[in-house]
């Protein structure tokens, strides 16, 4: 059981005493993290390692969110619950590289006095303080000239557009990320298949596993484009003749498909006789909101 019960300015103070929303790569720390110190959210929360790291989410729908963007082609990084700055600060990108130091970009208190939104704020015991808005995923990605760009994601349930409080909050943090240059997304429910989320939830065991040998990897690939009936169970059978390992062939089938190199369809359910059925490449990025950049906000 959490020992903090709600945000008020000295929770914000340690926050801040902590180095939280700072670093980046495995040293990154969220603002919001899964812990008995934290108030608790409202879904359920969970724990994802991936880059040498615990990711902290929320929600269900932030777990979501989290899986797509690592399925997303270039992502060397994704920091959760990344904080906005109150005032104006260097891009992001400084913190990756120098390239991107220069210029002082509006924080949410200036931004929020320019779209007439009411600035949010916290109280406790006679103190009141702004209130650190965050977003909920950022992604970090580099080309194929290692020129990197990033990738901001909020998250809310079906029923966002009917609170107006949410929808100025949210147009405030759009506004944020276009200033900056930083393409902003909004992921609901509605911009993806249940099926496929749940798909990725259950490979992802293996999917975000040490890497697979890429021998096997791309022995997956073959033996499934050689029969495009065939079923996990055919693939795996096939893959355990060269590898005893199951594990290791799971990782191997799972992480071939992840990268994209064995485009299936992932909305298939979790039967493993049921045949992989191989999609062609844009299908299969379609079904993937963050890379097709799909959003909420119109």
């Amino acid at each position: 059981m959490r020992t903090t019960k709600r945000f008020t300015p000295q929770v914000l103070a340690r926050y801040e005493r902590q180095g939280r929303g700072l670093g980046t790569y495995q040293d990154y720390s969220p603002w919001h993290q899964v812990s008995r110190g934290d108030p608790a959210s409202q879904g359920r929360s969970h724990l994802l390692y991936w880059g040498d790291r615990l990711h902290h989410l929320l929600s269900d729908l932030e777990w979501g969110a989290q899986l797509f963007g690592l399925m997303t082609p270039g992502v060397i990084d994704s920091t959760e619950q990344k904080p906005l700055s109150l005032d104006s600060d260097v891009h992001p990108l400084a913190a990756y590289t120098l390239r991107n130091a220069g210029g002082d970009f509006p924080g949410t208190l200036e931004l929020s006095r320019e779209l007439g939104i009411k600035h949010p704020h916290v109280c406790a015991a006679g103190e009141r303080k702004p209130w650190t808005m965050t977003t909920d995923v950022v992604l970090v990605l580099a080309d194929e000239f290692q020129q990197m760009n990033m990738l901001a994601i909020a998250v809310k349930p079906r029923d966002w557009a009917l609170r107006k409080r949410t929808v100025q909050l949210l147009g405030l943090e759009r506004e944020y990320w276009i200033r900056r240059g930083v393409p902003w997304l909004l992921i609901t429910p509605d911009v993806w298949d249940k099926r496929v989320f749940l798909t990725l939830r259950r490979i992802s065991i293996w999917s975000l596993s040490d890497p697979a040998p890429l021998r096997l990897m791309q022995l997956a690939r073959a033996i499934a484009f050689d029969r495009p009936w065939a079923s996990v169970t055919w693939v795996l059978e096939r893959l355990e003749e060269q590898e005893r390992c199951r594990h290791s062939c799971q990782c191997a089938l799972w992480q071939a498909v992840w990268v994209g190199d064995l485009p299936i369809d992932l909305s298939r359910g979790a039967r493993p006789q049921e045949p992989i059925r191989i999609l062609s490449k844009d299908a299969f990025k379609e079904q993937n909101p963050v890379a097709s950049r799909r959003s909420a906000w119109i």
